[in-house]
């Protein structure tokens, strides 16, 4: 007798997954929104492809029939948790690794075209105007990352061998990691303050009025973890009234950007669309990892990139 294949439910973007690998070794189905919850409950693995999708919190089954596995081709996972989710026995694992450099390189690269006035640079080429300025130096500046995952630490390299003095802040402090305690001091002190933490109901909208008012009025603000952890209007308050120097953005509350948000008008901030981490071929190592993994699922081996669904991220750093 034919032994069952597990049925991995795939919840689609485009291009969907490379799932080659797992031919003769899976029952793959693919589904949009609308017909996820149909499908659910007869699924063994889910892997969250359309990883912007909130359709996996208003399908979850609760209590009935339900995927052992849900992974989601993203760092965050608070678009798919939902309490439901959170107290089943369904393991959730996420794609950590993936996008920790990229990130890190994308970072540098905003903290060096701030500094350098790169924008201004390209308007006045543009214009056709010849305007020689001044800009700021790197080396020897400070900033501040919020979030001590893997990105976290991986921005923080990078910008050290930019000469620039980082201080990593994390959920509990320990060795080279500050605590939350420690926040409003550090960046309060930090050229560069850098948002890289995951969003969880502790840290959502952590960057609110007060949290601007504290940093220096030559501050830069740099977001790229989630969008709910930042209130938006009290950012466009501080660049308005000059709390801060400059913000830049690679997420947001609501994605993607209205043509109407007044965000893109702001002095002083770059908008970007959600892209600090995709590089070229970065859909094919997603692909990549989320096979390696089903592979080990199959084999009854333990899975990497657990989250823990409370915390709402993977634990161990």
């Amino acid at each position: 007798m034919t032994p069952t294949l597990p049925t991995l439910l795939v919840l689609d973007a485009d291009p969907p997954p490379r799932l080659g690998r797992l031919t003769g070794r899976a029952r793959i189905e693919h589904t949009d929104a609308a017909g996820l919850a149909e499908r659910l409950p007869a699924a063994d693995v889910l892997l969250v492809w359309d990883f912007a999708s909130h359709a996996v919190r208003r399908a979850w089954p609760g209590t009935g029939p339900r995927p052992r596995w849900v992974h989601t081709a993203s760092a965050g996972v608070d678009h798919l948790m939902c309490p439901e989710l959170a107290v089943s026995d369904t393991v959730v694992t996420n794609a950590r690794g993936i996008f920790d450099q990229p990130i890190a390189e994308y970072v540098a690269a905003l903290v060096l075209a701030v500094a350098k006035d790169l924008p201004r640079t390209l308007e006045l080429q543009r214009e056709r105007t010849w305007r020689h300025r001044e800009t700021r130096r790197v080396a020897g500046t400070r900033a501040c990352v919020i979030g001590s995952g893997p990105i976290g630490r991986a921005i923080a390299r990078t910008l050290k061998a930019l000469d620039v003095t980082t201080a990593l802040v994390g959920r509990v402090p320990r060795t080279g990691i500050h605590g939350p305690g420690d926040l409003d001091r550090l960046i309060s002190r930090a050229d560069w303050v850098i948002s890289a933490a995951p969003l969880t109901e502790q840290t959502y909208g952590m960057f609110d009025t007060r949290r601007f008012g504290v940093m220096q009025p030559s501050a830069v603000f740099v977001n790229v973890g989630r969008g709910g952890l930042v209130d938006e209007d009290a950012l466009a308050e501080a660049l308005r009234r000059r709390w801060i120097a400059g913000a830049a953005l690679d997420v947001f509350a609501a994605e993607p950007l209205g043509e109407e948000s007044p965000l893109w008008g702001l002095p002083g901030l770059i908008v970007s669309p959600h892209m600090s981490g995709d590089t070229v071929g970065w859909r094919d190592e997603l692909g990549s990892q989320f096979v390696e993994l089903y592979e080990r699922w199959a084999a009854g081996r333990p899975l990497r990139n657990v989250v823990d669904k409370k915390r709402g991220y993977v634990p161990g750093h």
